[in-house]
């Protein structure tokens, strides 16, 4: 039981991450937010890098990973669910790449684009959070939980070491190293 709510804590604070992101880039390149003159090219090339960059980090969520494998695997109960999300993502892919062609051309329909992919993503997170977790949670038994979190922490556990070693060795955190460093003694001055 407690791995499960680990999980879906876990899934939790990364969907509410995604969200987040996909809203900052909504609200950012929102057609109506741009008075007067159009972006230029570099700007919607900007635009759809950002686009790509959120594109890439919903897919490669936990949730997608750990989740989606052991509901498939779980048979029909969760099919129809699941190809509906397929169908939005592949939607927003489609609006990307339509916004990726409407920028190498300075065209100001890119940002629709991007608003509608944007529109698209958060429709499957609303979904993932509505339907699929709650499917999840009473599908999945408790031995798969036990799997699925003992995935996720590997998963983590790599991407720490992988920032660690590409960057040098991890850091300590900040209470970690308030806790070694040495402590200065602060005396007042004696007064007469």
């Amino acid at each position: 039981m407690l791995t499960s709510t680990y999980t879906l804590v876990a899934l939790s604070v990364e969907q509410a991450r995604a969200r987040v992101e996909v809203q900052g880039l909504l609200e950012r390149w929102r057609p109506g937010a741009w008075w007067g003159e159009p972006p230029a090219m570099r700007q919607y090339e900007q635009a759809c890098a950002s686009l790509r960059r959120v594109l890439e980090a919903c897919h490669w969520r936990k949730l997608d990973k750990f989740v989606l494998p052991a509901l498939r695997r779980d048979g029909a109960v969760a099919e129809s669910l699941l190809s509906e999300l397929d169908g939005l993502s592949r939607r927003a892919a489609e609006a990307r790449s339509a916004a990726e062609a409407a920028a190498m051309e300075g065209d100001p329909g890119c940002l629709a684009a991007i608003e509608r992919c944007c529109h698209l993503l958060l429709e499957r997170l609303e979904r993932e959070e509505r339907e699929l977790l709650p499917l999840a949670r009473s599908r999945i038994s408790g031995e798969a939980w036990f799997a699925i979190a003992n995935q996720m922490l590997a998963h983590d556990a790599h991407q720490n070491e992988q920032r660690g070693g590409a960057a040098g060795p991890p850091r300590q955190p900040v209470l970690a190293q308030r806790a070694f460093a040495p402590r200065k003694e602060h005396s007042l001055p004696l007064v007469n």
